[in-house]
């Protein structure tokens, strides 16, 4: 139909709305998928830079799904979803006529179904680990930027369990979300949605005690209190700039306050993931309401919530026993 001369050019403008409508790290993994559909096509004699867009097919969904069998399951369901919307654009673009239910039809046929996974973690590794830094003291010789990264990393860690954020949402925080009368801080969650995250008692005291120590870098910085962020780098290369912590930071923390706590053998056995796990899976076994554990741990689908809730009963059964064993 003429509006896009190559298939290149027709992905660089799907891309393009994608960026726009979506989140950074979707508009990643949509650059992924369609990195690794034009190296399909080329497998197939296509050479997408060049090829005029009519050259595209419906038979090419079926030749992507082949492609992506050395990836895992979720991974091949993701990128297929990349390029149908690809084909949606085009079609509402009226770039190319396309026949998209045999394009629905070709991937329910060809694509795997990713199987249903149990989140696993080890829940009293976890414990283990706040109740260690919850009674830790604090050595009275230590410098400043150490006493900040003792008090960053505790708090931290202690978000992470109570309040079931991603890694990156945490990093995000700056100290105007936060609503200490209330305990709350509205976010923009995963799909850009606004959420709010609430904060328990021990998460709050853990932050103030931070802030509180960070008090004096924070009022000679020159920039707004609300403005700055709730967790910031305290390392060599920050100096005095009150710089927020990025998610790789956030894992490091932890991989660093796990070995210190439960030892280098447990490196690896807790990820920051692994703390939201942990979150769901006490609001259910706490109150054993799927709905509001859905609704706190901002799952879309309660059929995800439902993953934790076979895990919980695995918990029950075993505290269970552990009550009624000598009977």
């Amino acid at each position: 139909m003429g509006k896009y001369n190559t298939i290149s050019e027709a992905i660089n403008a799907y891309l393009d709305t994608v960026r726009l409508a979506r989140s950074q790290h979707t508009y990643m993994t949509y650059c992924n998928a369609l990195k690794n559909f034009q190296v399909c096509l080329t497998k197939n004699n296509i050479q997408s830079v060049k090829a005029p867009l009519d050259d595209l097919g419906e038979d090419a969904i079926a030749w992507y799904a082949t492609y992506l069998k050395k990836y895992a399951p979720t991974t091949e369901q993701l990128y297929l979803t990349a390029v149908k919307g690809f084909y949606d654009f085009l079609v509402a673009e009226e770039a190319l006529d396309i026949n998209l239910p045999k394009v629905k039809l070709l991937i329910k046929q060809r694509s795997r179904r990713s199987g249903q996974r149990i989140p696993q973690f080890p829940a009293n590794a976890i414990s283990e680990l706040l109740d260690y830094y919850e009674k830790k003291e604090m050595n009275p010789n230590y410098d400043q930027k150490v006493k900040l990264r003792e008090l960053r990393d505790k708090a931290f860690l202690i978000t992470l369990a109570d309040t079931g954020l991603r890694v990156h949402e945490a990093c995000q925080l700056r100290r105007g979300d936060i609503d200490w009368n209330e305990g709350k801080a509205l976010i923009i969650g995963k799909g850009d949605k606004q959420a709010i995250i609430r904060f328990s008692r021990r998460s709050l005291r853990a932050m103030k005690a931070y802030l509180q120590e960070r008090s004096s870098l924070d009022g000679s910085c020159g920039r707004p209190l609300t403005s700055l962020p709730l967790f910031a780098r305290h390392d060599k290369g920050a100096g005095n700039k009150i710089k927020p912590i990025t998610p790789t930071t956030g894992r490091n923390i932890v991989t660093e306050r796990v070995a210190e706590a439960l030892g280098k053998e447990a490196v690896g056995t807790i990820t920051p993931h692994s703390f939201r796990h942990y979150f769901v899976t006490r609001v259910l076994l706490t109150t054993g309401n799927l709905k509001l554990a859905q609704s706190l741990a901002r799952h879309q689908n309660i059929a995800v919530t439902q993953r934790y809730a076979h895990l919980a009963d695995d918990e029950l059964d075993s505290g269970y026993w552990q009550v009624f064993e000598e009977e």
